[in-house]
């Protein structure tokens, strides 16, 4: 047995029939735990007699075969966990411990084949014991290519600010004191840094909210363990078991009543992320404070990557931390923590695919007969490689804005390529010609001398859940803030055909809607309402408008130049943004007047609305396919004084998600299609996503979410890979 170049394991057996069968059953069978298997090749030879005992030969540069399954970090095991905690034990509180079963995969690897001088392990050379270890067949760290010991691997240490060593015997407990009292640290993990602080004092999120100009997004959380997280979020059964298994992601989870963290961790939000500790390293950080969380975000400055070097880390966060906790094993690949949530705590819905899924493949239910790259959109950014049946999709990578994030992006892409041994036979790119990433599909067409496609935002959304579901054609409904329209215009609230062929029909959208100051009109949500509310009758929109210039920079003399602009007969730009409607709702209800993050008026709307009910009842007002959002508005600001916030913003929610979905029904009907999806950023939102299920199923037709991929723009990669790989058919 070996490994390959090509990330295949090559195994030779010799003996009868009856006993090579057994053994072919017994690999399927009784393989590892986390262990999966994609493809078996079998060939037969003469026997050759000269097999007596079980080896693991020197690896093989052999690199034939494409599409090899590269896997994700693990988080650690029970029983690595167990050995960590005896005081006899040789691993006895050393954070680094890890076996066959656990620990970093992907963030470690540089090259193929997977052996330990290829990885980021090189450089700690194993002790006698160790190396007893990893050559004995019968032992559980056998050939675990991060196996190491207090004696022989990866140390940590705790310096100040500036990098300053401290003379600590026991740094990490060390440093979840520093925590406990309110210090900010940044902590070096897996795949990258981690800013961390107390959840229980508001002071230290202040300093950490000033310093980061993130004045309202929500940190991530890390919970203690399971019983002290129930203690301030509800956890249903299945929200409990994701919690805990190896991937051990993100989990948006419900704050109790009786939520006791600090309000400025997620603020306006009736959610808060929260993760369990997925490192020993994590779980000593516990030991011996009474703290029951610590706010664990991703280190990076505003707009870049995650950090992953320590000389870096003391450069870019010296400046927002007062101590680092180190270690000095290098990170080959920077990835984030995974973000998800369970719409009704039962079905997942991925937000950023990340540690722990990726770069594992998405298996598909069909065959694609060329090799597409899809390189993403321009916020949430991923890459996707599909070969045949399986779609490589990269860790989370950002917004691609600077220089930075590109570069980020444009090395994952090349060492994916590399680690699966595929060719790009094409590039496929959004169709803004202004993208940073339409400008490096440019690039990469030209570098691989290939094919090249431009697939409408939308539809790539609609494609992605088409091949992650296994549908050949689909109504779909696809809901978010912004993607550039085969019309030039700003979509967002769209009913498309979509089918197997790679093509696309727009069948019907939202109202268009004007946005005033253009892309201010997405930063001062007040814009958005002001602009659909002066398409009504309604009087005293002026007067609101004044009574809230407070919430604009130039106070009211930005209202006075909104209002005459308003009063021109056509407005310069328009959308059908479903994102946009929700945030002019969030703004008229007073909920959220400035975006000062991706989504934030309309997830604080949803937040409202989770106490709320649908007081208004409006009918769909839906005239040539076109469901119509300006009497909504008009119906929130005439009953904003008279209808409780969130009944309101249910209503607004409920009246979005029947409108499209009855434009779907009736769509499907007519064509004699039976499959209707949601997709988009929106379709993270769980009411909005009931709704309109429930809507599609009692017109008897199948409803279709994402189940693997983010319904965001973190899923997009893998629509536009996959109708370019239709289109070339």
């Amino acid at each position: 047995m070996r490994n390959r170049g090509d990330a295949h394991v090559e195994i030779v057996i010799e003996g009868n029939k009856t006993n090579i069968d057994q053994f072919l059953r017994d690999l399927k069978d009784k393989k590892p735990p986390l262990a999966e298997i994609h493809n078996i090749s079998i060939e037969y030879m003469q026997e050759r007699n000269e097999f007596t005992h079980f080896t693991i030969g020197e690896s093989s540069p052999r690199s034939e075969l494409s599409g090899s399954v590269i896997p994700p970090d693990v988080s650690i095991c029970p029983q690595c966990l167990q050995e960590m905690r005896e005081p006899k034990n040789r691993r006895h509180n050393y954070f680094f411990i890890t076996c066959t079963d656990c620990g970093p995969r992907y963030t470690i690897i540089k090259n193929l084949p997977y052996d330990r001088s290829n990885t980021t392990m090189k450089e700690f050379t194993m002790c006698p014991d160790c190396k007893e270890e990893y050559t004995n067949p019968t032992n559980r760290r056998f050939h675990a290519q991060t196996v190491a010991c207090p004696k022989c691997g990866p140390q940590v240490h705790l310096t100040t600010n500036t990098g300053q060593p401290m003379n600590s015997k026991d740094p990490i407990r060390e440093a979840g004191k520093l925590l406990e009292e309110g210090n900010v640290l940044a902590v070096k993990g897996y795949g990258g840094f981690h800013v961390a602080t107390a959840t229980t004092k508001d002071e230290p999120i202040i300093r950490l909210r000033t310093a980061k100009h993130r004045t309202q997004k929500p940190f991530a959380i890390m919970a203690r363990d399971l019983q002290t997280a129930q203690t301030f979020v509800e956890i249903s059964q299945k929200e409990a078991e994701l919690l805990t298994s190896h991937i051990k992601p993100i989990l948006l989870l419900r704050k109790s009543n009786d939520h006791y963290l600090s309000g400025l961790i997620a603020p306006g939000q009736h959610n808060v992320g929260v993760m369990l500790p997925y490192t020993g390293l994590h779980f000593m950080l516990f030991d011996n404070v009474q703290e029951p969380a610590f706010i664990m975000t991703s280190a990076n400055p505003p707009n870049e990557p995650i950090v992953t070097e320590n000389a870096e880390a003391v450069r870019k966060l010296g400046s927002l931390v007062d101590y680092f906790l180190f270690h000095n094993r290098l990170i080959a690949h920077r990835c984030d923590d995974s973000v998800v949530r369970l719409h009704d705590g039962q079905n997942a819905s991925l937000i950023r695919r990340s540690r722990g899924y990726a770069p594992e493949p998405i298996q598909l239910k069909w065959s694609a007969e060329n090799s597409v790259l899809g390189v993403g959109a321009e916020l949430n950014s991923t890459s996707c490689i599909l070969h045949k049946d399986k779609a490589f999709m990269s860790q989370h990578v950002g917004d691609v804005e600077n220089l930075e994030t590109l570069r980020f992006h444009k090395s994952t892409i090349n060492h994916i390529l590399r680690l699966t041994n595929i060719r790009a036979e094409a590039v496929a790119c959004d169709l803004h010609p202004k993208f940073t990433t339409t400008l490096l599909a440019r690039d990469l067409q030209k570098e691989f001398n290939c094919s090249f496609f431009r697939i409408q935002h939308h539809h790539a959304h609609g494609a992605a859940l088409m091949a992650e579901r296994g549908v050949d054609e689909l109504i779909a409904i696809v809901c978010d803030g912004y993607g550039y329209g085969s019309d030039g215009k700003a979509w967002g609230g769209e009913v498309l055909l979509c089918r197997n062929d790679g093509s696309s029909q727009r069948l019907g959208h939202l109202e268009e809607q004007p946005l005033i100051g253009g892309d201010l009109a997405t930063r001062y949500p007040l814009r958005m309402a002001a602009g659909i509310l002066s398409k009504t009758e309604e009087g005293g929109v002026d007067e609101w408008l004044f009574s809230n210039a407070v919430s604009f920079p130039r106070g009211k003399e930005e209202a006075k130049v909104i209002i005459q602009q308003l009063k021109k007969p056509t407005p310069s730009v328009t959308t059908t943004s479903c994102g946009r409607v929700l945030d002019a709702v969030s703004a008229l209800l007073g909920v959220c007047s400035e975006r000062t993050y991706e989504g934030e008026p309309a997830m604080k709307l949803e937040a409202v609305a989770a106490d709320g009910k649908d007081a208004l009842k409006l009918k769909p007002l839906i005239e040539n396919n076109i469901l119509g959002t300006t009497a909504l508005l008009r119906e929130v600001f005439t009953h904003r004084q008279t209808i409780s916030r969130a009944d309101l913003a249910s209503s607004a929610q409920t009246y979005l998600a029947r409108g499209l979905a009855q434009i779907a029904v009736e769509e499907a009907e007519k064509l004699g299609i039976n499959a209707i999806g949601f997709t988009g950023g929106v379709a993270n939102n769980e009411s909005i996503t009931r709704t309109m299920r429930k809507s599609v199923e009692e017109n008897r037709l199948k409803f279709f979410v994402h189940e693997s991929v983010p319904p965001g723009d973190g899923g997009i990669s893998l629509g536009q890979a996959v109708a370019a790989a239709w289109q070339m058919k």
